[in-house]
């Protein structure tokens, strides 16, 4: 059974949803110094990514995902994760994280110091964050712990370059796991935020993201939401087709994992987990699935998207072709 990908969410159990294969999209081909075409571009004109869902939140069906979509990954694995503020009481569950990272080979969890003054801004710091919210079952690797190298962003709405953290070049494919919620200043933290904040550099890539370098004060609203594109579509061109996007729709605050304590408690229940290697598609399905529940529950994150002009992530991605917005949902309940 086909999905519409503006109508599949019409039970609160979000139960039996199933979808027919449409041809895969990803990001473009590897080697981000030459000219490629998104793999959007190479689709048919009708047809859709795949994505897939559970509505269960665990390490047996986060894995599950994972297999149908890991096709590509190989080598040496970063796992993005947003690792949370000290005693964040929204992050990803650690056994469940534990679970996943412990089936892929040679894998590492990956993350960058913050921008703003805090806990996490210096490595050393951050390090003593991570032992105290559990990140202690793998490696964690501070990708700029040791400075920064520049992506290009080829036809950028705004950036022609993006500072990401050193070591991200020492990977050779990249999950990208995201606690998907709201935002204080993105409207949602999706897979997009999730790489195009998470992987740059603390102190010159958070400012080129932010509008720190071209501005005279943070920016928000539409010309945020394209910067985050423009650095997402650095990191997407840089690996290619070895990355897959899973948004684990888990305790759906409105605040960021990064506010730490402070974090608004949830009002809306979890939802499941989405997993593509298309990370349009998999953003795009996370946003239909919350707008379409059908509590009023949702209010308050659809104020919250809405209110910092969210939803032009998707089309500011749609525009530089990192996938499509066209999907089709696959239950593997």
């Amino acid at each position: 059974m086909k999905i519409s990908r503006r109508n599949f969410v019409k039970l609160a159990g979000i139960a039996g949803l199933t979808g027919l294969v449409g041809n895969l999209a990803g990001c473009s081909d590897r080697t981000a110094s030459t000219g490629q075409i998104a793999e959007a571009d190479k689709l048919p004109p009708d047809a859709k990514a795949k994505v897939y869902f559970t509505k269960y939140i665990d390490g047996e069906h986060l894995i599950a995902l994972y297999k149908k979509i890991n096709s590509e990954i190989t080598g040496k694995v970063g796992i993005k994760v947003h690792t949370g503020e000290q005693n964040a009481p929204n992050i990803l569950p650690r056994d469940m994280v534990q679970m996943f990272q412990a089936q892929i080979p040679n894998s590492a969890i990956i993350e960058t110091n913050t921008l703003y003054s805090g806990p996490r801004s210096t490595t050393e710091r951050h390090r003593k964050i991570l032992k105290s919210n559990g990140w202690t079952f793998c490696p964690v690797d501070i990708l700029d712990e040791e400075g920064d190298v520049a992506l290009p962003v080829k036809k950028g709405f705004h950036l022609r370059e993006v500072a990401v953290g050193s070591h991200l070049v020492n990977y050779d494919s990249l999950v990208v796991l995201t606690h998907f919620k709201g935002h204080s200043m993105g409207g949602f933290g999706g897979s997009l935020k999730n790489i195009a904040m998470g992987c740059v550099s603390a102190k010159k890539g958070k400012r080129q993201v932010h509008g720190l370098e071209n501005f005279d004060e943070w920016v928000m609203g539409e010309t945020l939401m394209e910067l985050l594109a423009d650095s997402g579509k650095a990191i997407c061109e840089h690996f290619g087709r070895k990355m897959v996007f899973m948004n684990v729709m888990y305790r759906l605050s409105v605040d960021c994992d990064c506010a730490g304590v402070g974090a608004a408690a949830p009002v809306m229940p979890d939802l499941g987990i989405l997993a593509s290697t298309d990370i349009l598609a998999v953003e795009q399905a996370a946003i239909d699935m919350i707008y379409d529940y059908p509590e009023d529950s949702k209010g308050d994150l659809i104020t919250r998207i809405e209110s910092r002009a969210g939803r032009r992530q998707l089309s500011a991605m749609e525009e530089h072709k990192m996938g499509t917005p066209d999907y089709e949902l696959i239950s593997i309940d």
